[in-house]
């Protein structure tokens, strides 16, 4: 659903209407990327399972996804990940690895459980299925406001907005799409800025969905 709150008009001096994907199954916008990489495998691929490498809400799309289809799923996590996320994951019935909270270890762990498991690795952010899924909120938006001219998204590795400014500027070249990040965590800010994408030191935080960095391999996000 979409939302809005006349207090927070009031505070910024214009009308903001909030597109609630805390109201998602599993309680964030991940699901619809996962599910849409899921689906587009096929059944051969599908029946290795699913693996990925997430701090907590890619991994319970993913989870979640592998239930639905039947298959196993296998998820690399950080060793900072809270506790519900590593518990809304167990409850997909996943198999959990557990990794240093770092980029590095988590790609490194990842490729160990895909060489024992066989699993079809589904990237949180960097995935062509991945991008188009996020990016069916922007098609929803233009839906419910067909005029829209600023759209905010949370940045971190860049799948969701690359997903909904595909849409948008598909439709309207003229929406303005603003990525927020955080200070203690801007990969992609700083991978702009530098034209090319770059490994920062990132500090922890309450908004633990938006820590991982970019990647240096990255193909789709950096350049979208």
């Amino acid at each position: 659903p979409v939302m809005t709150s006349e207090t927070i008009n009031r505070l910024v001096g214009a009308e903001v209407f909030f597109k609630c994907e805390n109201f998602q199954k599993i309680g964030a916008f991940k699901m619809r990327g996962a599910a849409s990489a899921a689906l587009r495998l096929s059944a051969t691929e599908r029946a290795r399972g699913l693996a990925t490498h997430s701090s907590g809400n890619h991994a319970q799309a993913v989870a979640r996804a592998a239930r639905e289809l039947g298959v196993p799923a296998y998820i690399v996590m950080p060793s900072t990940a809270p506790a519900v996320k590593r518990a809304a994951v167990e409850g997909y019935g996943a198999e959990i690895i557990t990794c240093e909270p770092t980029l590095q270890a988590r790609e490194e762990t990842l490729d160990a459980v895909v060489q024992r498991t066989g699993a079809v690795f589904i990237h949180p952010y960097d995935n062509e299925r991945i991008i188009a899924g996020q990016g069916t909120i922007g098609l929803e938006i233009l839906e419910d406001f067909p005029r829209v001219d600023t759209v905010v998204v949370p940045l971190s590795g860049g799948g969701l907005i690359a997903g909904i400014a595909l849409a948008l500027k598909t439709a309207d070249p003229k929406v303005r799409v603003v990525g927020g990040s955080m200070e203690v965590a801007p990969a992609m800010y700083h991978s702009i800025q530098a034209t090319k994408p770059v490994e920062i030191e990132e500090k922890d935080s309450l908004a633990d969905a938006l820590l991982g960095g970019i990647g240096l391999d990255n193909q789709y996000t950096f350049p979208l």
